[in-house]
């Protein structure tokens, strides 16, 4: 599903790189935790998947797309096969709840009968139901980070990186989050978290990437993790 063979990434000819030769494999289905200290390449990482940045050398492979031969016109369709869920929720403030899982679909051309079809459903999924017409701001900070998790998955994509989706949460509401996004991982989709969350870490129980300046550390499965 997600292949990285060395690669790495430069933001200035000379200077240090953010990720260095780093190379990883990800199965379909996965649920993998990426962590690092602050700097140490893990959002560079996720930029690099979503085609937001490329990387400077070496091979990345997602869902069979190889990025080197992956044209400009194409990258809004690999966007959609990869959902993401920010730390601070980016949900849109003059729309609801409904309308904000909604605008995701409407934003590729979904026809409204399949809009009113699917947002409930997906709603359902993150525990929101009842609270369609809320607004974010009447929300509670773990509520508005399920609505956007629901943005994130609506089009039902491969693939979903959750960058440091709890960092603005308290550890009620992150677990809220943590037991959805494993819920989207049963039904199928490939979750990266990133977090710098110990806990978490050690209670999940997943495999666990380490980076530290740039590079791969380590890569096991979580039987207990100091970040």
């Amino acid at each position: 599903m997600i292949l990285l063979d060395r690669v790495s990434k430069s933001y200035s000819r000379g200077g240090k790189p953010s990720l260095d030769r780093i190379s990883l494999h990800v199965d379909p289905d996965e649920f993998v935790i990426i962590v690092g200290q602050s700097g140490a390449g893990k959002t560079t990482l996720m930029r690099l998947l979503t085609r937001e940045e490329r990387q400077t050398s070496g091979k990345i492979i997602v869902g069979g797309i190889d990025y080197d031969k992956l044209k400009d016109r194409e990258i809004p369709l690999l966007r959609r096969k990869i959902g993401v869920v920010f730390q601070d929720f980016k949900l849109l403030p003059n729309k609801t709840i409904y309308e904000n899982v909604a605008f995701a679909l409407e934003m590729v051309g979904i026809s409204n009968h399949e809009i009113r079809n699917t947002v409930p459903k997906v709603l359902e999924i993150v525990n929101l139901t009842g609270k369609e017409d809320r607004m974010p701001v009447e929300l509670s900070g773990g509520e508005r980070q399920r609505a956007a998790i629901a943005r994130a998955i609506v089009r039902q994509p491969k693939i979903l990186i959750a960058d440091e989706p709890t960092g603005n949460l308290d550890p009620k509401h992150a677990w809220d989050v943590i037991k959805i996004l494993e819920k989207v991982n049963r039904y199928g989709t490939t979750v990266l978290l990133t977090t710098h969350n110990q806990e978490i870490v050690n209670k999940l129980k997943r495999r666990v990437v380490s980076i530290k300046d740039g590079k791969i550390i380590s890569d096991r499965a979580n039987a207990g993790y100091k970040i």
